[in-house]
């Protein structure tokens, strides 16, 4: 008899070996080999497989037809998915424990089942009871969700597969079904990677849109092996504090539409409500006339979103001065303080720094150097930025200011929102366009001539 194989896992990317380690050689991570089992094959398979028929090559060129979509109502929602789900295709939600992934899920069903669809609803972690508790909480309790409990992915495959196959399928989470056909336990990467896989194949053959909920490691990504996020068409992030009331739904990976496009929500007793108009909730409580704050005009994915930058620089009384980031690249401010030290005169070295990006969103582009700037010698100088300017930049370690995509976007948002300056790159400025109409545009060539806008001598500080 054939003796069974023994091989170890690594939990976090996927690699396989002979022997366990204390570090995985691929990804780095210690203490992440698991021990797996696979069986081998039975007495009598042939050793050399049928040979496969040929595939038929086609061209570039041909009669496209448009991705059908389930619209579900949820303005946001369907942003960040590129205009509602695929059928057929597979979503992946990630997100904090109580950030509000089931209950966006559970509004996302019932949406859709209202408009007639069939929804089914599958649940590992909690009880039916449990679930329509949330939904009386938002007020979903009368909609047509069937729901089911299970983990069992041969026991689901079998409960759906029949001649009406659900139009939107929700699996929470992936994390806890399995194949009875593996050895190793749910949430292990030969679970996952089978598991995953014979959901996505059932989806595509059916054409139901399957959605499967992630857990997260506490790195914030998504547990288990990457090739998860690789084998899904759709990888969208909630993020958000739990003690704010802001969450953002963050699409890093979409086949069917723009990455890097977001939907800003509100939790409510009622569950979350959409926010059309995020720069406007953003800057709801900013006051004016304050230093040490900038209203940046930055880009997600496609939308220009407007947020307040609030730096605070004191005098330190430690042997090294404090720098503590919100929201912002620690090491994009070290950069930026140099700068300020070495081409502008500005002595920060002795200052403890803060700074802090107001609703708790994650600025990630370049683009936001220049409002940053504008924030720290506001603050510095102890004076108010221009009253109702916005500033967007990329400034480099000679001390220039480069230009940024989308400025036409970021102006129009700026104006709507009733700002009568903008402090921008002068590469890519233009004065005399439709963009800009109603807005005084300063164009800056040099991090230095930002100076000029507060009572601040190089070299001396604040007069």
């Amino acid at each position: 008899m054939a003796r069974s194989v023994t091989s170890f896992v690594c939990q976090a990317c996927g690699a396989v070996q002979p022997k366990w380690a204390g570090r995985c050689d691929a990804c780095g991570a210690w203490n992440s080999f698991v021990e797996e089992t696979a069986e081998p094959l039975a007495k009598g398979t042939p050793a050399r497989r049928r040979r496969g028929r040929g595939l038929e090559l086609v061209g570039l060129r041909g009669e496209g037809r448009p991705f059908p979509r389930l619209v579900t109502g949820i303005d946001e929602l369907d942003r960040a998915l590129g205009g509602g789900l695929v059928a057929g295709s597979a979503v992946l939600l990630g997100g904090d424990p109580g950030i509000g992934k089931s209950t966006l899920t559970l509004q996302a069903a019932a949406a859709l089942a209202a408009a007639g669809k069939r929804v089914v609803y599958l649940s590992g972690e909690e009880s039916v009871e449990q679930i329509r508790l949330r939904a009386a909480r938002t007020g979903l309790a009368e909609a047509s969700v069937e729901l089911a409990v299970g983990t069992s992915v041969e026991a689901i495959l079998e409960t759906l597969d029949g001649p009406a196959p659900p139009d939107f399928l929700v699996i929470d989470s992936i994390q806890t079904v399995y194949l009875e056909a593996l050895d190793p336990a749910p949430g292990t990467v030969t679970q996952l990677r089978a598991a995953a896989q014979a959901l996505i194949r059932f989806a595509k053959k059916r054409g139901t849109a399957l959605l499967l909920i992630g857990h997260v490691t506490k790195e914030g990504q998504i547990a288990g092996p990457r090739v998860l996020e690789h084998m899904v068409d759709t990888v969208l992030y909630f993020e958000g504090e739990r003690g704010h009331q802001f969450r953002l739904l963050r699409a890093v990976k979409n086949r069917f539409g723009p990455a890097n496009e977001i939907g800003v929500f509100e939790m409510r007793e009622s569950g979350l409500e959409p926010v059309a108009n995020p720069s406007a909730l953003f800057l709801a409580d900013r006051e004016a006339g304050v230093s040490g704050a900038a209203v940046f005009a930055g880009m997600e994915g496609t939308r220009p979103v407007l947020v307040e930058i609030q730096a605070l620089v004191a005098q330190s009384s430690l042997a090294t001065p404090r720098r503590a980031v919100v929201g912002w690249d620690a090491g994009r401010l070290a950069m930026l303080l140099a700068v300020l030290d070495t081409r502008c005169g500005l002595v920060m070295g002795a200052r403890d720094v803060y700074l802090n990006v107001a609703g708790g969103l994650k600025i990630g582009e370049p683009a936001a150097d220049l409002a940053v700037a504008a924030a720290l010698v506001s603050s510095l100088a102890d004076q108010p930025v221009p009253e109702g300017a916005v500033f967007f930049g990329e400034i480099g370690l000679s001390g220039e200011i480069r230009a940024v995509a989308m400025r036409e976007a970021r102006l129009k948002e700026a104006a709507k929102l009733g700002f009568s300056r903008a402090i921008v790159p002068r590469l890519g400025a233009d004065p005399g366009s439709e963009a800009g109409a109603g807005l005084d545009i300063r164009p800056l060539a040099k991090l230095d001539q930002l100076l000029d806008l507060f009572d601040l001598n190089p070299h001396d500080g604040p007069r």
